[in-house]
């Protein structure tokens, strides 16, 4: 690959990652925002004053979020790897780009399978016509999946975030 193409590579890649994550975040907390008014505060019980059909109007809306969340994780997840391969960068000068790398890569196991179970309500909600009940039970289950693990991901992607504008533990050009 020449220069210039390498050069273009990496930014456009860059780009693309940036913009998948602002929409993967972003729709992973409209998903949060929106699932926990299911829930009484602090609980995992169901609200009692919600009619069956705002209950499943709610987890129609979480199913359409989750393609917008899982499309999104893709496409970072991919420019991610290409940004990386083709960055001018040195990870030894630039420890606060490793460490993001690390944080993010760290965590795709965990995103993975918690999109697995986003998958499974996405094929129930567009696919079947399952009751609500079945909607309950999975979507406890991808609250409670590994432990709160993937609320620690969430922490470590605003991590990332302050990584990458502070960016310490980059070393000073030399003359």
């Amino acid at each position: 690959m020449q220069a210039e193409d390498r050069g273009r590579t990496w930014r456009i890649a860059l780009l693309v990652f940036v913009t998948a994550c602002i929409f993967w975040l972003g729709a992973s907390n409209i998903r949060l925002l929106v699932g926990y008014t299911l829930l009484q505060t602090g609980t995992l019980n169901f609200e009692e004053y919600l009619p069956p059909d705002a209950e499943r109007e709610i987890f129609r809306l979480l199913s359409i979020i989750s393609l917008v969340v899982i499309g999104s994780y893709a496409a970072a997840l991919l420019s991610s790897g290409i940004f990386l391969a083709t960055m001018p960068f040195r990870m030894q000068e630039h420890g606060w780009l490793m460490i993001s790398a690390i944080l993010f890569y760290v965590f795709v196991p965990v995103e993975a399978f918690t999109m697995y179970l986003d998958g499974k309500m996405i094929y129930l909600e567009f696919f079947t016509t399952t009751d609500r009940q079945v909607f309950r039970e999975l979507f406890i289950a991808r609250i409670a999946a590994l432990s709160g693990t993937p609320f620690i991901a969430g922490l470590c992607y605003y991590t990332i975030v302050a990584l990458a504008i502070f960016q310490p533990m980059k070393k000073p050009r030399t003359a």
